[in-house]
């Protein structure tokens, strides 16, 4: 039995920064009730989907990508292998905002907003951050609406999880290209490539900033403070 419910989707709103913090906090609480509608369970051996189609997915997409990141998508696949399994869970599957309805108050306090998830097609147990992939577009560079969706959520994500989500997205952004090229949809393809190079430079970033701080970790070692960070490759 399907319910009708209101609202419009989010993809595309335009909401007041208050309003919007306030609807990704309710966004976090509605993963939360999803990933915990059943009890976890061990994750199944050999790895998930995503890691096995990499290559599929890699090869399909490999005329539209920049010369470095097939070697940055190969270098996070390994990563994953080596990673401590995830527990799974329920998942949505396409949880993001094209399938998260909102509607406003009739009192216009935005804590009673109407916020529901439709799209249940793909639905299926993986770890939980399987529904943060595409959710995670919308707070890219807004640490707010991150910080937002985890106060609804109720925890942070472990390391191992933040690891993942990297790598899970950037496997979603491949196999988006991948579509896209071989169904003449030229925004999907466009959408995948500026997903993948800000992932690729945020884990530049990041390595150098790790690398700093373990030299500056090492006894012994002269002070990098004030030196201009490497410039990426």
């Amino acid at each position: 039995m399907l319910t009708a419910v209101p609202g419009r989707p989010l993809y595309g709103a335009v909401l007041s920064p208050e309003r919007e913090r306030a609807v990704f906090r309710r966004i976090g609480a509605l993963a939360r009730r999803i990933h915990q509608a059943s009890p976890p369970r061990p994750a199944p051996v050999p790895p998930g989907p995503a890691l096995a189609k990499a290559d599929r997915h890699l090869a399909g997409a490999q005329p539209q990508l920049a010369p470095e990141d097939e070697d940055f998508v190969r270098e996070l696949v390994q990563q994953a292998r080596s990673l401590p399994p995830l527990e799974w869970v329920e998942t949505h599957g396409d949880f993001q905002l094209r399938n998260i309805l909102h509607a406003d108050a009739n009192d216009g306090d935005e804590a009673d907003d109407f916020i529901a998830v439709i799209d249940f097609e793909r639905s299926e147990p993986g770890p939980a951050v399987r529904d943060l992939v595409r959710l995670s577009d919308a707070w890219a560079g807004r640490p707010g609406l991150y910080s937002a969706f985890l106060a609804g959520y109720g925890r942070t994500l472990t390391g191992a999880e933040e690891a993942r989500l990297v790598i899970d997205a950037v496997l979603d952004a491949v196999s988006g290209i991948s579509f896209g090229a071989s169904h003449g949809d030229p925004e999907l393809v466009e959408r995948g490539r500026r997903t993948l190079a800000r992932l690729r430079a945020e884990h530049h970033a990041h390595s150098v900033q790790a690398g700093g701080s373990r030299k500056r970790a090492e006894p012994g070692r002269p002070s990098t403070a004030g030196q201009q960070a490497p410039r990426p490759h």
